[in-house]
């Protein structure tokens, strides 16, 4: 009779084993998916950055064009050669200044996008239910042992 008490008990704890063990693997799964969905936002929200950075260029050197060409009409009107002199260099200076601003953007986008990313040490959990399926056997050996 007192086989029978053990051999149920045995058969108690492997199946709240099993079912830890389980859980686990659901917790996994989880984990997985999470992790998956959580990428592609991230993916998503970089690839719109990237577009938003790509639009602002574009209106940069548009605003750029301008300038230029209206500075260099207007020192065509007053009598002076635009790619020479004072012309010339207002002209290499608003390039100087849009470059800049340029780099700048750049460097923003990509503190954005690096900030983006999760961390290499962020735990993900899929080791715990593992770990607490091996500390029930044991208690569970060790129950049987006493």
């Amino acid at each position: 009779m007192a086989q029978l008490a053990t051999i149920a008990s045995l058969a108690g704890t492997g199946l709240a084993v099993y079912g830890q063990v389980r859980q686990g693997q659901q917790q996994k799964a989880t984990n997985r998916a999470q992790e998956e969905n959580l990428r592609a936002q991230q993916t998503a929200q970089q690839d719109q950055a990237t577009v938003q950075s790509a639009a602002n260029e574009r209106e940069r050197q548009d605003r750029l064009a301008r300038t230029i060409a209206s500075a260099r009409a207007r020192a065509a009107a007053g009598g002076v050669a635009p790619d020479e002199g004072s012309a010339a260099a207002l002209t290499a200076g608003l390039r100087t200044d849009a470059a800049q601003a340029s780099a700048d953007d750049a460097a923003t986008m990509s503190a954005r996008l690096s900030a983006g990313r999760r961390s290499l040490l962020s735990s993900d959990g899929s080791l715990n239910s593992f770990l607490r399926a091996g500390q029930t056997l044991g208690g569970a050996v060790r129950n049987l042992l006493a």
